[in-house]
């Protein structure tokens, strides 16, 4: 049995890094669609690299384009499309956090530090995913990534800085990673052994003749959470296996941001020009059967696609924005919580069951 008593109980998520194809485009895309602010820049066009560091509320993203063909941040473009690359953790001592990892047997990841500094302190996570340990207070606010110079002009962060306008995105909720059918067990015992997460939720969801396997980890600060989810291959394949398949691997399917009102947020983010997925109107029509929806009301619902699920602890609202990936690989969730700790599976299957309601109502329609 692993000894957890040196496992980093203060960990939590400093930032997310991508890899992208077009810099320029992409921060454009996070600044005017998702009101992120750029609070930093890093790296050359000669030195191999350029990034942007952008930040709303507690959530700090970094984009990075490789301009070199033996950039990590080229090669995994050229294999995955535009991705998650890096959930970088933040932790009191991320030395010791790092050499501990290693310990217990962390595959270590060699990537140079900013500016020709010490290598970064980076473990293998799941595919192509990498985490970088970066020092940092418990609770506290992230700070500009390491190597990164302020963008002039940028808002310092503070105490509650952003999160209530104009989107009102206040921290990362969750990650939904999607692994090979085999893989889900190892990926949560890596987590488990290596940095202390705890498996908080285990299910197996049945849509139709599709089905997939999920676990959830969780650090032991529970700011970071990921939903490790595998297709069941006794099954018919599914949108996991699309995944798997268009993304040529493991890796993030979807980032849940928190907010604290879903329907101002998807109001917001709608007036910036990003899509969500539409529900059918017969989802709404059987939801009153199931959920009492608390703090909106059902015709505000019905008229922003928002979804509603109900735990033991509570209720939970939530929606996904239409992807806009060449690949279709990934996509962003946002979710409001008053409680709830699970992630909305029930939503799953009520959708299909919505979805087949309304094909007999057209097919009923034909005849």
């Amino acid at each position: 049995m692993v000894d957890g008593s040196d496992f980093p109980a203060d960990l939590g998520i400093e930032y997310v890094e991508f890899y992208v194809e077009n810099l320029e485009a992409k921060t454009a895309e996070w600044v005017d669609r998702y009101a992120f602010e750029v609070i930093g820049r890093s790296g050359t066009e000669a030195g191999g690299f350029r990034s942007t560091a952008l930040r709303q509320g507690r959530v700090v993203l970094v984009l990075t384009e490789g301009t070199s063909d033996d950039h990590p941040a080229t090669r995994y473009v050229r294999r995955h499309g535009e991705g998650v690359a890096d959930i970088a953790l933040r932790t009191a001592d991320a030395s010791a956090a790092f050499a501990a990892a290693v310990e217990r047997g962390a595959d270590r990841v060699d990537r140079p530090g900013p500016d020709g500094a010490a290598p970064a302190a980076t473990i293998a996570g799941f595919g192509d995913v990498v985490h970088t340990f970066v020092r940092g207070d418990a609770g506290g606010e992230p700070g500009l990534p390491p190597g990164f110079v302020a963008e002039p002009g940028a808002a310092p962060a503070g105490p509650g800085d952003g999160g209530a306008e104009p989107v009102g995105a206040q921290l990362i909720d969750h990650f939904a990673v999607c692994v090979n059918a085999g893989e889900l067990d190892p990926t949560v015992e890596y987590y488990r052994s290596v940095l202390g997460f705890r498996e908080i939720f285990e299910e197996r969801i049945v849509v139709g003749a599709q089905a997939m396997n999920s676990k959830v980890v969780q650090s032991a600060s529970g700011e970071v959470t990921f939903t490790v989810i595998e297709p069941d291959t006794t099954a018919a394949p599914g949108q996991i296996d699309g995944f798997l398949a268009g993304h040529d691997g493991a890796g993030v399917q979807h980032i849940a941001f928190s907010v604290e009102d879903a329907a101002r947020s998807v109001r917001a983010l709608g007036e910036r020009g990003v899509e969500f997925l539409t529900t059918p109107g017969s989802y709404y029509d059987l939801l009153t059967e199931r959920i009492t929806p608390k703090n909106h009301e059902l015709d505000e619902l019905r008229e922003l696609n928002l979804l509603v699920d109900e735990d033991h602890g509570g209720q939970l609202f939530q929606i996904f924005t239409r992807s806009t990936h060449p690949r279709r690989t990934l996509f962003f969730e946002v979710i409001e919580r008053i409680g709830a700790e699970t992630f909305g599976s029930s939503n799953i299957k009520a959708l299909y069951e919505a979805v087949e309601l309304e094909r007999s109502k057209q097919s009923g329609a034909s005849q």
